[in-house]
């Protein structure tokens, strides 16, 4: 199954289990749903646990944060991260303090969906990737799936989990159906994708992907293997998986989409240049975007987004390992701006 299928799976598995989960937003009872996630929800469980909403963002977020103080679950959608950047006081001043705030006598089970990407001159209002900004609050659990499965069993558990869950899916990730590893996941758990030896790639969402391409690329031509760690999680951070994989390589490359000032990816290597037991060989690597604003044309967006060809240029750097770029430009998408043919657009 799709991963925008398997979302939708999670969230019609949990309605049908428990009548107090609802689930509303803008474009959740279109005629697409939401990339397909919510497509016809409404149809078989009403208008009353599954609507359309305002635009009004702020206001949309208190009254499904008051409904989950008062016994609800509540699923919340939103077409674009950016556009719940109206309703953050609600989230940061309210659903995340108030388990701590009552000693846990008042949960606040509320999962915001938010849609993250870009491409087709999306720009820089549409295609922000703003987790570690979320990631920065107390209270606040924020996952980001990159596999099909694992976004269906990580949706599953942010549904039941009794305070407030920001889950942030990758738009060129609705229509993919690629599969992990085997072995469980959950909430605050990491997912090694590929072992390796000689350097660990901490990744989330779609670069792991990207990763995955890179590392297949630089074990075939140059004998590199690298271990691929996709977080899953950004919030919390699964320190254990990722310290005992660079324990081993001793070498560390960490990819984030989002900005790279006070970002994921500075999180995560001072969190592993902190530890007294690791010995680095080389200095760490981090992918992360520029600090300007994402671009909106064709042109512009050629050389903002990282993808395996510049994954694979930094490693073989690290290694030292001459750089063939004719072979590079085929790890290059035809298209920087679309993940693939079946991308039908923004909406």
């Amino acid at each position: 199954m799709k991963f925008c299928e398997l979302v939708r799976k999670a969230i019609e598995d949990e309605m049908d289990k428990d009548e107090t989960v609802i689930c509303y937003g803008l474009g959740v009872t279109d005629p697409k749903g939401v990339f397909g996630t919510t497509k016809d929800l409404h149809k078989k469980f009403g208008n009353k646990r599954v609507f359309d909403m305002p635009t009004s963002e702020n206001g949309m977020t208190g009254i499904g944060v008051g409904a989950a103080i008062m016994g609800l679950k509540v699923i919340m959608t939103h077409q674009r991260v950016d556009f719940f950047l109206l309703a953050m006081d609600q989230v940061v001043n309210s659903a995340a303090k108030m388990h701590y705030m009552y000693g846990n006598q008042l949960n606040c089970p509320i999962v915001i969906r938010l849609i993250i990407g870009r491409g087709w001159g999306q720009g820089p209002t549409h295609s922000q990737s703003l987790q570690a900004w979320f990631a920065h609050i107390p209270g606040l659990k924020v996952v980001m799936p990159t596999f099909a499965e694992d976004a269906y069993t990580l949706l599953r558990e942010a549904i039941q989990d009794p305070n407030p869950v920001i889950y942030l899916e990758h738009r060129w990730l609705h229509e993919t159906n690629e599969s992990s590893v085997k072995g469980n996941i959950s909430i605050g758990k990491a997912r090694i994708c590929r072992e390796g030896k000689h350097c660990t790639i901490v990744s989330n969402s779609y670069l792991t992907l990207e990763s995955i391409k890179a590392a297949s690329y630089l074990s075939e031509r140059h004998g590199i293997e690298c271990e691929i760690i996709d977080l899953a999680t950004v919030k919390p951070i699964d320190e254990k998986t990722i310290l005992e994989s660079v324990k081993k390589t001793r070498r560390i490359c960490v990819l984030d989409t989002g900005f790279e000032i006070c970002g994921l990816a500075s999180e995560i290597i001072s969190m592993v240049c902190i530890n007294n037991e690791i010995e680095l060989i080389d200095k760490p690597i981090k992918g992360s975007m520029k600090d300007i604003p994402e671009p909106t044309s064709y042109g512009l967006t050629k050389n903002t987004y990282l993808d395996a060809a510049d994954i694979s240029r930094k490693l073989l750097k690290m290694f030292k390992e001459t750089i063939v770029e004719n072979e590079l430009m085929k790890l290059k998408p035809t298209r920087h701006d679309i993940p693939g043919d079946s991308f039908k657009g923004p909406f």
